[in-house]
């Protein structure tokens, strides 16, 4: 099997001949700390271990490279103030934020490192303000689909790898305009502009699904939508269903008459409680299954089935403690592999306090799980 047979096998309940090895990576500050602990420069973490295992790369999912879902134009990104060792920017999604200078200010909206952010104001306060972003969202402008999508469609047509399409979901999108306080108050006071949004969102995305789709035969539609906390999710469930399921059942269709196999929803935090709804919506996939905030991804199985499939479910903190605590972390998970549906991983990015050591054993025994070595 090639990378995009076994990756689609996983995860519809297949049968591949292996499991994707997909053990995630560090961001700056966890690379620099394996640079120093024999991690040679100019070499990714994983690229090192696989070729230490004796293991081909495997070649991770690759998301649209051809569309462009943000905004257009974009603010202009204008540094406001810096002082007492902080950046006020007004960053390209046109937010307010502020972010230590320990950081350059563009880490504001990137996934470099860990940071902390705050944000102070957002883009669309007022009314008017969501006539005016409207307007940077026409699904028609040039600069967001190549003129060649067709020939890029028919060139990557016999790939090995998987393509996938990836936007977000709307209550990010809608969170990213009004900001959280805002969006979980208007709810309950301004439901008619909460749907008014969401429609919106859901007609751009459409729109430009129906560009891509009858072009580029796509595997994987990736929603980005945390929208939950430690224990419980950010909107009661039902709000949820009544707001936001509608758009994710119209995506659903909109991709099922394609042919395309897995719908993934990414969320971080408690994601129990929304699972069923994800469920109803055609949502086949969700991940990281973040453990800290209380997700059993073995009880996920044995109350959802195969109704779900995931990726993560590692605790990131018993990697980061390795030996004995390591070992059982990764034996948790093996019913699990072994009963489909299921890439294992990290639940998210993995931070600095995972030593090259710990990383290095964590890759070598999900390798022997995933039937690699």
């Amino acid at each position: 099997m090639n990378d995009r047979q076994r990756y689609i096998s996983a995860l519809t309940f297949g049968n591949p001949d292996k499991i994707p090895l997909s053990p995630g990576g560090g961001r700056e500050s966890t690379l620099r700390r394996w640079r120093t602990e024999g991690l040679p420069e100019n070499i990714g973490p994983e690229e090192y271990v696989f070729a230490e295992l004796g293991i081909p790369r495997t070649r991770h999912p690759s998301n649209g490279f051809f569309a462009d879902f943000r905004m257009m134009p974009q603010f202009i990104e204008e540094v406001l103030s810096h002082e007492n060792g902080h950046y006020i920017v007004r960053d390209w999604m046109g937010a307010i934020t502020e972010i230590s200078d320990t950081y350059d200010y563009t880490y504001i909206r990137s996934a470099k490192d860990f940071v902390t952010r705050k944000w102070h104001r957002f883009p669309v306060q007022t009314y008017e303000d969501w006539q005016e972003m409207k307007k940077r969202y026409n699904p028609a402008d040039p600069a967001r689909l190549p003129a060649n999508l067709a020939e890029i469609g028919e060139a990557v047509r016999n790939r090995e790898y998987i393509i996938g399409v990836s936007f977000n979901g709307p209550f990010w999108q809608l969170r990213e305009w009004m900001g959280m306080e805002e969006l979980c108050i208007a709810f309950l006071d301004r439901p008619d502009f909460v749907r008014e949004m969401v429609e919106f969102w859901q007609t751009f995305t459409l729109d430009m699904l129906s560009r891509i789709l009858p072009h580029v035969q796509i595997d994987c539609l990736r929603l980005s939508e945390d929208m939950a906390y430690k224990a419980h999710s950010m909107i009661s469930p039902a709000h949820t269903r009544e707001f936001l399921q509608p758009t994710y059942k119209k995506w659903h269709e909109a991709v099922k008459q394609y042919g395309v196999p897995i719908i993934d929803m990414d969320s971080d935090g408690y994601i129990e409680e929304l699972i069923p709804i994800w469920i109803e919506s055609g949502i086949n996939v969700c991940d990281p299954i973040e453990v800290a905030a209380h997700n059993d991804i073995i009880h996920f199985r044995n109350k959802f089935g195969r109704d779900m499939a995931y990726t993560g479910g590692i605790d990131k903190r018993a990697i980061a403690a390795g030996g004995r605590i390591l070992y059982d972390e990764v034996m948790r998970v093996a019913p699990l592999i072994k009963s489909g549906g299921f890439i294992p991983g990290c639940d998210h990015a993995i931070p600095h306090d995972v030593s090259w050591a710990n990383y290095k054993e964590y890759v070598r025994l999900l390798a022997e799980l995933t039937g690699w070595v």
